[in-house]
């Protein structure tokens, strides 16, 4: 592809900063996640990267027909998309519990489920599930070695699992895990210590199976783990940044091969001094939860940060005097998912020109329930 396939034929359509989006580059990125697996059915992509319904729509018309998420409004959002299997891959607690419920009410032809790691959590899902009349599916979430939600495979794991399959209201829909601590850049270091995670899971559901507990399925690993998953077993597998890429991953593993397809859009706003300039591109535009650089520049590589604030980025380069006030720069994102996130819309570009506005409709907290 050409080396110029993100620039604008006409960039004053577009206010800076703001966030293009390229939909030829994700359906490449959709057949590429499917190519990995071999078949559709065991794709179960998350939409936390992205959060719009239109991008949900281009993995639907590839035959994706189950898809994980984060919150109650991207829940929201994929049924209202056309989804028919969501997995909110968070427990609900409090009123998230009647907000997960309520959207089983309002779209009965989706099939909504959840994970859960806890016994008294478990309860108040049963207990809520059968005052609605409903049987929800629960996921097991174990923890992997990730340490941030889940319970370790063992005997409270199944004790727990078992106990989703007596309560009324709740089902066991299987195990879900996520190995987001796996993050090693050599491909054979990461594969070692997955096969080593690996063992331990299946030695686990083997246990659960031999009790005769029933374990209908397994969603496994986030986007390092991918292939690993892909090719060595049968689970549903979840990556996210897939969809639109970033530099952060881009860099981290080079043996994951997946097109940029979101790109920021900034200009220049200020000249300081003679070898720096000033780009709208503050910390309200670009995740700023890591150290810089937070973007890289297309076509601009000697660069370094001087300051980053709510609303500006100051950059010391020695191509500074090429650059006037109102210059336009195209940035990839070092993480893309926050960065999605802070806009309310996306600017879909397609051969260079602005054809349509994507909203990020579950950047929101809540839509309807």
């Amino acid at each position: 592809m050409a080396d110029d396939w993100h620039t604008l034929a006409d960039p004053d359509e577009i206010p800076s900063p703001a966030i293009l989006i390229y939909p030829e580059r994700i359906g490449e990125n959709i057949r590429r996640m499917i190519t990995a697996l071999g078949q559709v059915d065991r794709l179960r992509p998350h939409i936390k990267t992205h959060k719009m319904a239109e991008v949900v729509q281009l993995q639907l018309k590839a035959g994706i027909s189950k898809f994980k998420c984060a919150t109650i409004a991207e829940a929201e959002m994929l049924a209202q998309a056309g989804a028919k299997d969501v997995l909110l891959a968070n427990q609900p607690v409090g009123p998230n519990i009647d907000r997960l419920l309520g959207l089983g009410g309002w779209f009965r032809d989706v099939r909504f489920s959840t994970i859960a790691d806890d016994a008294e959590a478990v309860g108040n899902l049963a207990q809520a599930a059968q005052t609605a009349g409903v049987t929800l599916p629960i996921w097991l979430d174990l923890d992997v070695g990730m340490g941030r939600t889940g319970i370790a495979p063992g005997q409270a794991a199944a004790t727990l699992y078992k106990l989703i399959g007596q309560l009324p209201g709740v089902d066991p829909a299987g195990l879900h895990l996520y190995d987001g601590h796996l993050h090693e850049g050599e491909p054979a270091k990461r594969l070692a210590k997955w096969q080593k995670m690996m063992k331990e899971v299946r030695t686990f559901r083997t246990g659960l199976e031999a009790d005769g507990l029933p374990v209908p399925g397994v969603v496994g690993g986030g986007t390092p783990t991918f292939p690993f998953h892909a090719q060595h077993t049968d689970h549903e597998c979840s990556p996210g940044t897939t969809l639109l890429w970033d530099f952060g991953y881009r860099e981290a593993f080079p043996d994951l091969k997946y097109e940029n397809a979101a790109v920021l859009l900034t200009r220049v706003i200020s000249k300081p001094s003679i070898d720096c300039i000033t780009l709208d591109l503050g910390h309200k535009a670009v995740a700023a939860e890591n150290p810089h650089p937070r973007v890289q520049f297309i076509g601009l590589n000697d660069v370094e940060t001087v300051l980053h604030s709510e609303e500006h980025l100051t950059l010391r380069t020695a191509e500074a005097r090429r650059f006037n006030v109102g210059d336009c720069l195209y940035g990839i994102p070092r993480h893309i998912c926050p960065t999605i996130a802070l806009y309310d819309r996306s600017h879909v570009i397609r051969g260079g020109k602005l054809t349509d506005q994507w909203q990020v409709t579950a950047r929101a907290r809540k839509l309807t329930f």
